[in-house]
């Protein structure tokens, strides 16, 4: 029985493209400094956002869950609405976002008392555009920091649901970002 040798015929060209994957993933990745890609999304409070309208007026916080309902996302959305006021202290807006139809954001909510908006991005178009789109489908867990002018200040891919206000507000805090 003749023996092939795999390695000689997959071997380079797969780790070629292996090589490639991973360089085309971590060139695509948005970094600090960058422009926060622009989005406009249907809000739980009826309302449309636009980053754009918040550019030279405002930071904004962006902070991504992956599903609503669930044990980690209704801890993380609680704690930034009952602590909100920690937040609040600085000038920014912040939003949670995932990937989540519009009724289901809505009532997710609705039933964590939020008092700001959660943002629906059913199509997952702009959770790819900030790269956080788990290859399952779901949104990661990753708050976006950004800069009146537009600029990512900081991507935190850490976040601890149960402080999450408090961090946020920490970090807003660290980042410079002007009180109200």
């Amino acid at each position: 029985m003749k023996r092939v040798n795999v390695s000689g015929l997959f071997g380079l060209p797969l780790l070629a493209v292996i090589a490639g994957l991973m360089f085309s993933v971590s060139a695509s990745a948005l970094e600090t400094g960058d422009m926060a890609p622009d989005f406009t999304l249907q809000g739980s409070d009826g309302k449309t956002y636009s980053l754009s309208d918040f550019r030279g007026k405002q930071a904004v916080v962006l902070a991504w869950f992956p599903k609503a309902y669930t044990k980690g996302c209704t801890i993380e959305c609680k704690s930034l609405a009952e602590n909100g006021d920690l937040i609040r202290q600085y000038d920014v807006t912040y939003f949670m976002a995932s990937v989540d139809d519009l009724e289901d954001t809505q009532g997710f909510a609705e039933e964590t008392k939020a008092d700001f908006p959660l943002l629906s991005d059913p199509d997952k178009t702009v959770a790819k555009a900030y790269d956080v789109l788990h290859m399952l489908g779901f949104a990661k867990r990753e708050t976006f920091y950004i800069g009146v002018d537009g600029k990512i200040l900081k991507i935190d891919t850490d976040v601890q649901p149960a402080t999450s206000a408090e961090d946020m507000a920490a970090t807003l805090g660290e980042l410079g970002v002007a009180k109200r």
